[in-house]
């Protein structure tokens, strides 16, 4: 059998999925879950993007509506946070058991195929060998 890049990135990747996996779903501490969730959670509220213009009467009042605007966000993140904690855990380990399940499914198939195709050549070489 052959221990390729392929094999080796296939055994890699599920090593690392698995690793995250046991992370996100908290069954090394439910610390561990609460901080994957809570990053997601502040990685999906922080992207953005800014711009500068020259200040002026609108642009003024603009920001102060638009600083209140930034605290009501936070407030209602933090009672939506509470609330949604679970579900963003539960989707998260759902999502990554299945990509899991997939690495282990062509990781299985990979060494099938490998041990067939190897066994043929075996069988062809037999072969060769009987009519020589």
């Amino acid at each position: 059998m052959q221990h390729s890049v392929y094999h080796m990135f296939l055994r890699v990747s599920a090593l690392t999925i698995a690793v995250v996996l046991l992370f996100v779903s908290g069954v090394i501490s439910s610390g561990t879950k609460d901080l994957a969730v809570n990053t997601q959670m502040y990685l999906a509220n922080a992207v953005g993007m800014q711009a500068q213009v020259a200040q002026n009467e609108v642009n003024t009042l603009s920001a102060e509506l638009l600083q209140r605007d930034s605290e009501i966000t936070e407030r209602e993140i933090a009672v939506t946070l509470k609330e949604s904690n679970q579900k963003t855990s539960d989707l998260t380990t759902f999502i990554l058991s299945v990509v899991l399940f997939i690495l282990l499914v062509l990781i299985i198939l990979n060494y099938i195929l490998d041990f067939l195709r190897t066994r043929k050549l075996i069988a062809v070489g037999q072969q060769y060998e009987q009519v020589s």
